[in-house]
């Protein structure tokens, strides 16, 4: 299938790009233009929960709570008659806009409650006249007049939820100008140093490019019919980029292989899409596959982000294949122009490259090396028993953001009017029960003041509200209101912020072993077919698990208990449930995606003929490069987003840095060579049906058999080939041996 797919994007070459690339212009045009006024702020709650019901009911009886959408904390002399003059005047003017629903103010009312015990802070509550998304765009329209309110002798601050919001939304699209300004302009580098040439470099980039364009269209197009949160759009820069980019490597470095062993542009094309092709296509399946566990989670956050990733991954590998060999077919050995260093791909054998040595010692020393890296990475993983989960909230902002440090102030001086209440809501109760209700809601500890009714009761429904002494206790407060017991007929349900986090870590929590048997499962299926065997794809489980272990062990360390947290410019604390999910599920995909790279390789040299040690050499030597070079380009293009403003976009970026180095140092130069060492000829093992179904993806019309290599029809190594004729010649080689000198195997062979 891919070996007649190369030769038809041969013969087409002059048409494919142009197709491909006018058809995504033309999404960006109708479609992806406007992804950025369909994006959502919301989605991070489990929409079948009870907190969900409870806000449902609150709304539709009272209408949206907007007490907390804006807070003016007011500091200074907020008694001077001159001050709260002024501050009067100036925050009475916001009533006549149509953005706002109703202004509290301190200054108007002079209600001891908006003031602090020492007189020196008051505020101002502005409630938004929108609904959704309505409210962030209020928020701006009112933000210039905001910002212009001078009060002399007085200090004023902007906080509230929607103001938390707006900074946390402007974080993200700064992330998202920086990594394709700053990270395309470093991947770039990175790829002219691996090349070498203009011509070459610019192949992977023109893939990522056009995966981006590609998967936010697709993104644009899917949030008119369903919530799609902006959090998507920095997920689909990441690893659109990363991932286009790795594959357009792979891609390139194959097809210019394919033209230094003599062959003809129109063989090079078909057999780089036929090995190299296949590679990413499964590679891109399985990162996919991954991903789409996402889906078993309630949350249209997940959701939404599954959706934009997975369009991402199959966009690149779409561009890879398809449009990637036309464009080989076009350029041919022009591929090679604009050369900025001079290479020569073939002088140096692949034995002396420390992409030979490294796994070659790695098998010499294969039980103490297994003991060794697995025993490290147990270790690294030991922190995770400290995990503790949370939600969004101003925390999630640096230190030094004016809205994250007014919010603290206020939340710290005002802790009664926090901006995020746990709530109880009463309905079909009549005044007796409900004074029982009460009553029970006294009992409960861990509240800053005791719930009372938020607004008079309506319709027979009452709402209770109270706030967290400590924000981090909602659990053991929600698990005291669950245990009120009500009246009959009455029903009792918990909202607010608190409830809706620890309904959503629940929910997710109790997907996230399916989820992990769904991915397993799924991935070990595509392996078995890719690889022909049934022990390299439970080897590559158990390496991704204990690679991701590792790094969740290193995430709790340093974003749970702080290590490190002053220099890098957050404060620790609970992680974030559903961006946890989201990492687990990226990181079993990019580890899968390494794993594939490197192991198909081994298995065409396996193949071809080679023994069990030789083709896990060949097979490491050919993609070490390759690999380090795509990690690093991951990397850098993580590490734009490592410098976000937002916490939970650090998570995902020094979680892939630090997964990223594992996998392409200790696990895929060390530990897959040594375990398949040791697994020796059980690495190929499969039942019949595997094999069936291996060999119909085989490529029967591929070049092997009818382009031998020169003088001998066996796999070249720089000025070695491998011993793998030794069957049909009768010569002896051993199992451990390394890789026989071309002069020497010729000797043998000539008695």
């Amino acid at each position: 299938m891919f070996y007649r797919w190369g030769r038809a994007a041969y013969r087409h070459r002059k048409i494919i790009p142009v197709v491909i690339i006018a058809l995504i212009i033309l999404m960006q045009v109708l479609w992806g233009a406007k992804l950025g006024e369909r994006l959502s702020q919301e989605g991070w709650e489990d929409p079948h929960a009870d907190s969900t019901t409870a806000a449902v009911i609150e709304e539709e009886t009272f209408g949206r709570d907007n007490a907390g959408d804006v807070i003016l904390l007011v500091s200074g002399n907020v008694t001077d008659p001159a001050v709260v003059a002024s501050a009067n005047e100036q925050i009475s003017k916001l009533k006549d806009r149509p953005e706002v629903a109703h202004v509290t103010s301190y200054f108007a009312t002079q209600n001891p409650q908006l003031i602090s015990p020492d007189r020196t802070k008051a505020f101002a509550a502005i409630g938004l006249a929108g609904d959704g998304e309505q409210t962030l765009k209020d928020f701006r329209a009112l933000q210039e007049q905001l910002e212009a309110i001078e009060i002399p002798g007085a200090e004023v601050q902007v906080a509230g939820a929607t103001a938390v919001a707006d900074a946390l939304d402007r974080g993200m699209a700064d992330d998202i100008a920086r990594a394709e300004k700053v990270g395309l302009v470093f991947v770039a580098v990175i790829l002219l140093f691996v090349f070498g040439g203009v011509i070459a470099a610019a192949m992977p980039l023109i893939v990522g490019v056009l995966s981006i364009i590609g998967s936010l269209s697709i993104l644009s197009i899917l949030a008119q019919v369903q919530q799609v949160n902006v959090f998507s759009q920095s997920i689909i820069t990441l690893l659109g980029l990363g991932l286009a980019i790795d594959y357009g490597l792979f891609m390139v470095s194959r097809f210019r292989e394919e033209l230094d062993k003599g062959r003809s542009i129109e063989d090079a094309v078909a057999e780089t899409t036929t090995t190299a092709g296949k590679t990413v296509f499964f590679s891109a399946l399985m990162i996919g596959v991954a991903l789409s566990g996402l889906l078993m989670f309630p949350q249209a956050f997940l959701k939404s982000v599954a959706y934009g990733a997975i369009s991402a991954v199959l966009f690149a590998a779409v561009i890879s294949v398809a449009v990637l060999p036309a464009m080989f077919g076009l350029l041919g050995h022009n591929i090679d122009k604009w050369s900025v260093r001079r290479t020569s791909r073939t002088a140096r054998r692949l034995e002396d490259t420390i992409w030979f040595k490294i796994p070659a010692w790695a098998m010499r020393h294969s039980k103490p090396v297994i003991v060794g890296v697995a025993g490290a990475l147990l270790a690294l993983t030991i922190p995770i028993v400290g995990i503790t989960f949370g939600g969004i909230n101003e925390s999630y902002l640096p230190p030094a953001n004016t809205v994250r440090q007014a919010q603290d102030d206020f939340n710290e001086t005002f802790p009664a009017f926090r901006t995020d209440p746990v709530k109880l809501v009463v309905t079909g109760a009549d005044n007796k029960q409900l004074v029982d209700v009460v009553m029970q809601t006294r009992q409960v500890t861990g509240l800053a003041s005791p719930m009372a009714p938020s607004q008079a009761t309506k319709d027979g429904t009452t709402v209770l509200s109270g706030t967290l002494a400590d924000r981090n206790g909602g659990e053991e407060v929600i698990d005291q209101l669950r245990a009120i017991e009500a009246p009959e007929g009455v029903n009792l349900y918990i909202a607010g912020t608190p409830a809706m986090e620890i309904e959503s870590i629940e929910a997710l929590l109790e997907r996230l072993p399916w989820m992990a048997v769904y991915m397993v499962v799924a991935t070990f299926l595509l392996m078995a077919v890719l690889f022909g065997s049934m022990i390299l794809p439970a080897k590559a489980v158990i390496m991704n698990i204990l690679g991701i272990g590792a790094t969740l062990g290193f995430l709790t360390l340093v974003f749970v208990d702080g290590v490190g947290s002053g220099m890098l410019g957050f404060t620790p604390g609970p992680l974030m449930s559903p961006v946890l999910v989201l990492i687990i599920a990226i990181l079993y995909g990019l580890s899968t995606d390494y794993e594939v790279f490197l192991v198909s390789r081994m298995v065409e040299a396996r193949d071809r003929g080679a023994s069990t040690s030789d083709a896990i050499k060949y097979g490491t030597a050919h993609t070490g490069g390759i690999i380090t070079a795509a990690a690093l380009i991951m990397i850098v293009v993580a590490g734009a987003f490592a410098m976000s403003e937002i916490v939970m976009m650090k998570y995902i970026s020094f979680g892939l840095i630090f997964s990223l180095a594992l996998d392409a140092t200790l696990i895929r130069l060390l530990l897959v060579p040594a375990v398949m060492h040791e697994l020796r000829e059980d690495n190929w093992w499969a039942p019949r049906w595997v094999k069936r179904v291996y060999e119909s993806f085989g490529e029967g019309s591929s070049l092997h058999d009818d382009t031998p290599h020169p003088h001998t029809g066996d796999i070249p190594i720089g000025d070695t080939v491998l011993a793998t004729q030794h069957a049909r010649s009768g010569v002896s080689v051993d199992e451990d041996s390394d890789l026989i000198p071309f002069d020497e195997l010729m000797r043998r062979l000539n008695g």
